[in-house]
């Protein structure tokens, strides 16, 4: 029971779990304001409110509700953190990161509670046997074999993707894609790319990098999906998003733990380098669920619900680790 308790303690101090508590707060002070946001949520998503409000005047209480949360959050920064609800061209109001928290609802822990101490990894599987047994069970599980064919695996590098938006993204749409900078402090992908040389490379005495981001711009999709395909083994009837995601960078660094706000499994292929990943189970099933480590070498890919499960990801010693991945239904 102590060694539970002990992971329980640490998790919460890496996940951050303020989102949590002030969930708690806001829901025990203001039950209207908080049952109003979740009223306006569309249905199993937890990060944002969409445009589908006839009376405008039933915003009043949910902008009352996040204004207070950025207050208690954000300190002298609330006022840039409000400007930014509004940057989602698909939503009126994006979510903030420890309301996302706050608002989750609780998993049943039937996804994690069979898994033990080992992730599955398998080959030559076919869609109807993945469909079966992994697809929509939560996960993980490893593919080993999924990007055999894929051109990628040899081509894609810092200087391709450079190439690539500043060949294609010249417009605004690709700055709009979603941006994770981690703790590059790096405001936008085009600062990203902009990287001298000796940094790239990561040259002794260069500050190490790791960020990753969203490729919504449509004429980037078509070149990058020249070099990969959709995932052989996803199940035949299912689509695979529109939306691919790619995570770039050196040893030491990758994701703090954390847990998307997705209504949908996904896949994410090791195409250089590798990569260890940190899965917990979320706080309600801490005491059925393990913790799980599990190292992704290049060519493999991992599928999980990342909707689920929290996850922290460290770029392994050797090449740049370059991965992309999308959800499917």
């Amino acid at each position: 029971m102590d060694e539970v308790h002990e992971k329980m303690k640490n998790f919460l101090i890496n996940s951050d779990s303020s989102g949590i508590e002030l969930g708690e707060f806001l829901t025990k002070r203001f039950p209207t304001s908080a049952a109003t946001y979740l009223a306006l949520l569309p249905p199993g998503s937890a990060h944002c409110i969409r445009q589908r409000l006839t009376n405008p005047w039933k915003m009043v209480p949910t902008v009352v509700l996040l204004v207070l949360a950025l207050l208690l959050l954000g300190g002298r920064r609330w006022p840039l953190q409000l400007a930014t609800l509004f940057a989602n061209e698909d939503c009126i109001l994006t979510m903030p990161a420890q309301l996302q928290k706050a608002f989750r609802p609780p998993e049943s822990c039937d996804f994690c509670r069979a898994v033990r101490g080992t992730v599955p990894r398998l080959s030559n599987v076919s869609p109807a046997e993945f469909a079966r047994d992994y697809a929509y069970r939560g996960g993980p599980v490893i593919v080993t074999d999924a990007t055999v064919n894929w051109t990628a695996v040899e081509s894609f590098d810092f200087w391709f993707f450079k190439r690539v938006y500043e060949t294609h993204g010249s417009g605004p749409r690709a700055e709009r894609c979603q941006f994770f900078p981690y703790q590059t402090g790096f405001r936008d992908i085009r600062e990203a790319f902009s990287l001298p040389e000796s940094r790239v490379r990561y040259d002794p005495g260069t500050v190490p990098w790791y960020f990753g981001w969203s490729n919504c711009d449509p004429a980037i999709v078509n070149v990058l999906r020249k070099h990969y395909q959709r995932p052989y083994f996803l199940p035949a009837d299912s689509e695979n998003s529109a939306i691919d995601w790619v995570f770039m960078g050196g040893p030491g660094l990758g994701a703090h733990m954390h847990v998307d706000n997705v209504r949908l499994p996904s896949w994410q292929s090791q195409l250089k380098g590798a990569k260890e990943w940190i899965l917990a189970p979320p706080p309600e099933c801490l005491y059925q669920c393990d913790f799980l480590s599990v190292v992704v070498q290049t060519g493999e890919t991992i599928v999980l619900d990342t909707n689920k499960w929290y996850h922290k990801t460290n770029v392994l010693p050797g090449p740049i680790s370059i991965t992309v991945g999308a959800e499917y239904d």
